[in-house]
C-alpha cells in the first residue's frame, strides 16, 4: 500500500516483500489522485507517473490486483482506525498489508507503521513493514528521480527507478507538421506530469494497443517546440523506419538519452538537417544498448 509514484525500487522492495509475506493474490493498493493534488492543487506538476502509467508498470511486476482508492475528502477525513476497518478490512478483505517504512494514513497523517501494527493484530490481519532501500548514501526517492530528469540525466533516474522513466498515454491529433517535413510524430500530452528536461531523447517505444502492437526505437523532442511559437508541452515521437498510424492508439515511451535542448531555427531547412543529426545519433545510442 503507498502512493508508488515512479514505481522505483523503494516501491518495489514493498511489492517483493508483500509478494513473499502471505499466501494469496499480490494486490496493490494505491490512491487516485495523488494526495497531494488534492492537499496542495495549485502546486507545480510533480508527478512521475500517471495512472496508465503505473498501473502499466505495476502490471509488469505480476500484481494480480491494483485497487485505487478514490482519494477525496472524505477518504482524507478518516481516522487510521476507520481508515483500516471500513477499507482495508470491511472493503478489501486483506490478510496481510505491506508498507514502506515511512508510511503514514488516516486523518492529518496521524497513522503511522507502528498505528498499522497496532491495528492489524487487533483486527486479524498480517503487516509487513518493508525498510527504506538506497545506494548507500541516498534513500531511492521520487524527489531524487524527479531532480534527476529535471537535469536530463535519464540513466542515473533509471538507476533509482530499476526501469526507464516512461510516459505513457493516448495518441493525439496533432497539427501535423512532422509529416510535411519527413518526421511523422506520434503526439502525447503531457498535462499534470513533471516536465523532465526540455529537448531531444533518443527513445524506445511500446505500442499497447491496436495492430501494430510491439516494440520499436525512435528520437522524440519534449517541450513546447520554439520554432512553432508553441507553448503547451507536449511530447513528439518520430518512430524509425514506421508507415502506419496510431491515432487513438495507446503507446509507452521510455527516456534513454538526452540528445540536446530544444532550440529555435532560422529555417525549416536548417531545422530538418538538425532532425537528421538527431536521428543519426539515437539510432547509434539505441542500437549501441
Amino acid at each position: 500500500m503507498g502512493n508508488f509514484d515512479g514505481v522505483h525500487l523503494g516501491h518495489r522492495s514493498v511489492i517483493d516483500a508483500a509478494r513473499a509475506a502471505a499466501d494469496a493474490p499480490l494486490g496493490v493498493i494505491t490512491f487516485e489522485p495523488h494526495p497531494r493534488e488534492i492537499f496542495q492543487p495549485d502546486a507545480p506538476p510533480f508527478r512521475l507517473m500517471n495512472a496508465e502509467s503505473r498501473a502499466n508498470r505495476l502490471a509488469r511486476l505480476g500484481v494480480d490486483h491494483l485497487y485505487e482508492l478514490p482519494f477525496d475528502a472524505v477518504l482524507a477525513g478518516l481516522a487510521p482506525e476507520d481508515f483500516v476497518r471500513e477499507v482495508l478490512v470491511d472493503g478489501l478483505g486483506i490478510r496481510h498489508v505491506t508498507v514502506g517504512a515511512d508510511f503514514c494514513f488516516g486523518r492529518m497523517r496521524s497513522g503511522n507503521t507502528a498505528t498499522l501494527a497496532q491495528l492489524g493484530a487487533e483486527m486479524g490481519f498480517g503487516v509487513t513493514v518493508a525498510p527504506l532501500i538506497g545506494d548507500g548514501s541516498n534513500e531511492y526517492s521520487s524527489t531524487a528521480i524527479r531532480q534527476a530528469l529535471a537535469e536530463g540525466r535519464t540513466r542515473d533516474a533509471e538507476r533509482m527507478l530499476g526501469h526507464w522513466h516512461r510516459i505513457d498515454g493516448e495518441v493525439l491529433h496533432g497539427d501535423k507538421r512532422g509529416r510535411d517535413l519527413g518526421y511523422p510524430t506520434a503526439n502525447m500530452a503531457v498535462t499534470g506530469l513533471h516536465p523532465p528536461r526540455f529537448g531531444v531523447y533518443a527513445v524506445l517505444i511500446d505500442v499497447l494497443t491496436g495492430p501494430e502492437r510491439g516494440s520499436y526505437a525512435g528520437v522524440a523532442n519534449l517541450g513546447v517546440r520554439p520554432m512553432f511559437g508553441e507553448n503547451r508541452p507536449n511530447l513528439e515521437t518520430h518512430i524509425f523506419d514506421f508507415k502506419a498510424s496510431l491515432y487513438g492508439e495507446h503507446v509507452s515511451v521510455a527516456l534513454i538519452e538526452f540528445l540536446r535542448p530544444e532550440m529555435k531555427f532560422d529555417s525549416l531547412d536548417a531545422l530538418i538537417a538538425q532532425m537528421d543529426q538527431d536521428s543519426a545519433k539515437a539510432r547509434a545510442i539505441l542500437a549501441a544498448g
